[in-house]
Order: C-alpha cells, then structure tokens, then sequence
C-alpha cells in the first residue's frame, strides 16, 4: 500500500460507501486536492468482455474506477452509479483504487483454463491517470501479463506512462505490447474546459514520440469528435498533421458518443460552454447514444482522405492488437464501434 505523505483517512467516506466490496480505507491527499482515494482489496481484476461488443480483444484489466482526467464526455461515467456514487462530481473525485491488482491478476492468470487471449488496459477508466503516480500499479499488473505469456495493449492519455517504457520495451520482447494514446484536441483552451484533469496536447505528442523512441507500436484514438467542435477540416487535419509528426503508427477516428449518466453531464457542460450548440446536438443525438448515419458518413468522407494524407490511413494483419491502426475502419456498414445491435427505447435526453 502506497505511503502518503499528509494523508489522512476519512472515516465519513468510509461510512458513505458501505456497499464497496473490499475496503480497507479512504484516503485524501493535498496532492490531489478534492479527491478521496478509495483502496480496496479485489477479489478479481480480469473482466471478460462480452461477447456483443465489436472491439477486437476479449479482456480487460482496470486497476482504477472513477478517474481525475474529469473528461467531461468521458463514457465511463454510469459506471460509478454502480456504486451509489453520481456520474458527475462523483465520477471526477472518488476514485477506487485496487491496490492488489496486481497479485490478484497474477494468480488468475496461473489458472490452468487461461489461454493467453490479448488483454486490453485503459478501456474503461486511465491506468496511467495521476493516482498511478503514487500507487504504482501498472509495473505488477505489466509483468504478471507478460510472465504469463499473455499479450496486451494500453491505452492512455496519461504521461504517466513515461515511467514505464524500460519496462514495456523489455517485455515486448517477450509478448506483444500495443500502445494508444488517446487526443481528441490541439486546441489548449477547449481542452482545458473539456479534459479538466489531463495533459495538455502537447505533453500527449511528446509521449508518442518517447514510445516510438523506446521501439513500441503507439497509435492514437482521435476520439472523441465532438460535433460543432472539434470536426471542422482545419481542426482534424491539424490534429492528423501533428499525430503523423510525432511517429505514430496508425490512427482511429471515433466520434462522440453519449451514454446514461454521460449525457446529462455533458448537456450540462455543453449549456453551460456552448448554448447555441444546444439545439444541434438534440437533433443529432434524438435517437440514441450514437450519432445517426448521415453525421457517420459525412465524418467518413472527410477523414478518409486526411487519413491517407498523413499516411495514417487503418491496416488490416497488424501485429499488435488494441492499436490504433489495426483495425478495420469504423464507419463501413454505418456501425460505430462498439454499438449494441439495436438501441430501441433509448431517446437521448439533452437539457
């Protein structure tokens, strides 16, 4: 367990949390103010996905729940309701922390019936956001997956991640790693509004480029595109430009979507930031958590040929699976990635 210095345990946190499975104690730190760091003891810490879901891994590992990036489309956010915690406030400042993650995951990948399948990290909440700092999960959780054999991918948006590449580019040797960053922006002011918690763009370049220098794959999610904000020609061929600049090695572009607890956050935000952007993203989203097929297509058409452009256009056969670039491009058959088959009952409730 991680020394604090300054810490203190918040007993009223205890108490408001009765129903989390596992924990030892709640901890607030001046380092991270306004948030309370909640350590729990997991019982398991290997998810399988199910099997309805479009994305091309079958596991994940999430050492964290609730994350300080406060990413206010950040589509994790109903996830904390689980724990009669808000999807707002709650969401950016309680933070759960597995501080076994990394034995437990060792023990269930001894298991006689595991069978080595791509393990992705970062698809949930961050494993590099700022509390990985001082937990320093990720280096057991990295060796438990590649002394088991077991291939993995990270995504990111945390520099955090600097720490480890040593580490990632031994075991590479061993396994395949995949890294993903995720930068939706270069625009420093509506990042700073919209992503609260994380490291500026730049920061977020000069991390591919340190990846690409240790000899690692680092791909990059454009994700998400906000509509009315972040789509124009000018913005996504500026971003593309500079992601190409910094070496990656492939990129995905994946637009907005809003799911419960999400939506309502983020029509708050958008009210609150964007008024006039208010009655267009009604429309746009009138049906659902996912954009319609016409706002699909139209993103489509303009990002393929900048794709191209900047030789950053999707392969298929990549070595590495989870990086960005490997997969087959998200908009043919007018699906976006990772949507249910049907979405009926669903209406999008914005202001």
């Amino acid at each position: 367990m991680v020394r604090w210095d300054g810490q203190r345990t918040d007993a009223e946190a205890e108490q408001a949390l009765p129903g989390l499975s596992g924990l030892i104690r709640s901890v607030r730190s001046p380092d991270f103010a306004g948030v309370t760091f909640h350590e729990v003891h997991a019982r398991s810490v290997l998810n399988k996905v199910p099997g309805a879901s479009r994305v091309p891994f079958g596991w994940t590992v999430n050492p964290y729940r609730g994350c300080s990036h406060a990413c206010v489309y950040c589509f994790a956010r109903n996830t904390h309701t689980y724990l009669d915690l808000d999807a707002g406030e709650d969401f950016n400042s309680q933070v759960v922390v597995k501080v076994n993650a990394a034995e437990v995951l060792a023990a269930q990948l001894r298991r006689p019936g595991w069978t080595r399948e791509h393990v992705a990290m970062g698809t949930n909440t961050d494993p590099y956001q700022r509390a990985e700092g001082r937990y320093e999960l990720m280096p057991g959780i990295i060796r438990a997956l590649a002394g088991s054999g077991t291939p993995f991918s990270i995504l990111t948006k945390g520099t955090v991640l600097s720490r480890d590449l040593p580490l990632l580019a031994s075991v590479n040797a061993e396994v395949p790693v995949g890294i993903g960053v995720s930068l939706a922006l270069l625009d420093r002011g509506l990042q700073r509004r919209l992503e609260p918690g994380t490291p500026s763009p730049r920061a977020r370049l000069d991390l591919v480029r340190r990846v690409r220098d240790a000899g690692l794959p680092c791909g990059v999610f454009i994700a998400p595109v906000l509509p009315g904000l972040t789509d124009s020609a000018e913005a996504l061929d500026g971003l593309l430009a500079a992601v190409a600049d910094a070496g990656a090695t492939g990129a995905t572009v994946i637009p907005l979507h809003l799911r419960p607890g999400t939506r309502e956050w983020f029509a708050r935000w958008l009210a609150a930031e964007h008024p006039d952007l208010v009655p267009r993203y009604r429309q746009l989203y009138a049906r659902g958590s996912y954009l319609g097929t016409a706002y699909r297509r139209w993103l489509s058409a303009r990002v393929t040929p900048l794709l191209r452009r900047h030789g950053l256009a999707p392969r298929s056969g990549g070595e590495e699976r989870g990086v960005p670039g490997d997969e087959e491009p998200p908009w043919p058959g007018g699906a976006a990635p990772g949507r249910a088959a049907t979405e009926k009952g669903e209406q999008m409730t914005l202001l």
